[in-house]
């Protein structure tokens, strides 16, 4: 099942913050979570689990962090979502009930929505939101409210 939740959210922001502010160096989850105002802890698994799946490269060390795996526009909203939504769902039911109305009307009309709702958010790569980011007047040199650092 596909989840918009608060988790997916800031998992899309902190691919963006990565693409927008890392340009070839590595940010740390720290930076990216004082960003965001969350917990470091709060989005490990959610990192972890981005670099598992290659959309992301953990890079070690003192000046380690976070980096992009591929292009910006090789990234997809819809590629992050998916793999936050297999996260969060992991112990939940798929489907709709056996019922008539569950698997004849809800199940399907259920189905399209999704395919409708990845549709879109794949059509949205971290290079447009990048884009985005750029036309509201976002500085990438302002790192941490006002420094630049690594």
């Amino acid at each position: 099942m596909v989840r918009l939740s608060r988790k997916t959210m800031l998992a899309v922001e902190a691919v963006t913050d990565i693409a927008f502010y890392g340009r070839s160096e590595p940010i740390q989850a720290k930076d990216i979570t004082a960003r965001q105002g969350v917990p470091p802890r709060y989005l490990e698994q959610v990192m972890q689990q981005l670099v598992h799946e290659g959309v992301l490269k953990g890079v070690r060390g003192p000046r380690g962090g976070y980096m992009l795996a591929r292009e910006r526009r090789r990234i997809s909203v819809g590629d992050i979502v998916r793999i936050v939504s297999a996260l969060d769902t992991a112990d939940e039911l798929e489907g709709p009930s056996a019922s008539g109305l569950g698997s004849g009307v809800i199940g399907p009309f259920w189905q399209k929505t999704k395919t409708e709702l990845l549709s879109g958010l794949d059509s949205v790569t971290i290079a447009d939101l990048c884009d985005r980011a750029e036309q509201a007047g976002l500085n990438r040199e302002r790192l941490n409210g006002g420094e630049y650092s690594i």
